[in-house]
């Protein structure tokens, strides 16, 4: 007896209470789902507009890395606050200098003060040849460009298709407040779904 007495002691609230609380009106749920809906869609938008958004590659400038119409997510966060510095390697996407409605994605080759060079296809920089293997040789072009020491706050961008690119080596390096994110994943075709090397 004393043992069910604790039992129910230890029990708490009324019996509608521990049933659901079917004394709730309808409308209560209703509103914590709309709740839950508004919140969700407050912060998809806020990581769309300030971190990731969604673009279309178009054109075969980045082949093989990228192909044209495949989605990607760029992160618009990372370099816009200082949270990481850009690097050679990266693929950015800025505004291109000859026309600012347009925007473009390539790859990084020179950082600021680089000295870049480009010997029948080959990219020395700072003297040294560059190792590249994101660009397979029949993609890569045997022209030749002299040295260039990439200016403050700028940056010497290539396609990895470079018989087919439109990059630094045609209008110059890019100006840092040009750039605005970095591709870092593809999600759409499904068989390429994954992070951006």
């Amino acid at each position: 007896m004393e043992e069910d007495f604790r039992q129910q002691s230890t029990e708490t609230g009324t019996p509608a209470d521990r049933a659901g609380s079917p004394g709730r009106p309808w409308w209560f749920s209703v509103a914590v789902w709309v709740r839950d809906l508004t919140l969700s869609v407050l912060i998809a938008v806020v990581v769309i507009l300030f971190v990731y958004q969604p673009v279309k590659v178009e054109g075969t400038s980045m082949m093989p890395s990228l192909v044209d119409q495949e989605r990607i997510f760029i992160n618009k966060f990372i370099y816009r606050f200082g949270l990481g510095e850009i690097e050679r390697g990266d693929l950015v996407v800025f505004w291109f200098p000859g026309d600012p409605s347009k925007s473009y994605i390539k790859r990084v080759i020179g950082l600021p003060g680089d000295v870049v060079e480009i010997r029948k296809g080959l990219v020395y920089v700072n003297g040294e040849l560059l190792e590249e293997p994101y660009v397979p040789p029949e993609y890569r072009d045997r022209q030749s460009r002299p040295p260039l020491r990439v200016p403050p706050d700028h940056y010497y961008v290539m396609g990895d298709h470079r018989t087919s690119s439109n990059d630094s080596r045609n209008w110059g390096p890019v100006a840092r407040d040009q750039i605005y994110g970095k591709a870092v994943f593809v999600y759409w075709p499904p068989e390429k779904l994954g992070p951006i090397q």
